[in-house]
């Protein structure tokens, strides 16, 4: 298809859509760090424009789901992965408690703008950690089990995680504006 658009039954561009396209060839590396970061565009283009209200909505019942939920969760789940475990920070959790698991879901009080700043904050970090890793083959040690888990892996789960919720973002945005496309 050199030189030709997509077929139409291809989702179409988002309008605005900034994101670098993912080399098609490359190191695992580079690659792995790409794939995430067009993730993460992703997440943030579905998200923008919104006001926060609409961020905020729960808009697929009886589902909990919201954009607004969903930065919250990725923000910890990004801590998570590269900070704690993997570079073994001693940080809190955000948005969990084993008394209230669902927070970043559930409880949507606080400010959006603050959310998503959390959030670049916590990607940027992890950048940061992955940048400094001598390898793929590098360990953090998972705190539930204490066995040793890989940068690679880490960063294969969290492509994983951010296509799940990518689709979810899909999804909250058509409900909420109508606003499709890839």
């Amino acid at each position: 298809m050199t030189g030709q658009d997509a077929p139409s039954h291809f989702a179409p561009r988002w309008e605005g859509d900034t994101r670098d396209p993912v080399p098609a060839v490359g190191g695992e590396r580079e690659t792995l760090g790409a794939v995430l970061d067009w993730h993460r565009d992703t997440f943030a283009l579905k998200c923008a424009g919104l006001p926060p209200a609409l961020l905020s909505r729960q808009a697929i019942p009886p589902s909990g789901l919201s954009l607004h939920g969903l930065v919250r969760h990725l923000a910890g789940v990004e801590r998570w992965w590269f900070r704690i475990q993997f570079a073994g920070e001693d940080l809190p959790l955000l948005h969990y408690s084993d008394e209230d698991p669902d927070q970043d879901f559930g409880v949507l009080d606080g400010d959006v703008d603050e959310a998503f700043a959390v959030w670049r904050a916590e990607c940027a970090h992890s950048r940061r950690i992955t940048a400094q890793a001598g390898s793929l083959e590098e360990t953090g040690i998972r705190r539930r089990t204490g066995e040793p888990v890989s940068l690679r892996r880490i960063l294969i789960d969290m492509i994983a995680e951010y296509a799940r919720h990518n689709g979810h973002a899909d999804l909250l945005r058509e409900r909420l504006d109508g606003t499709t496309g890839m």
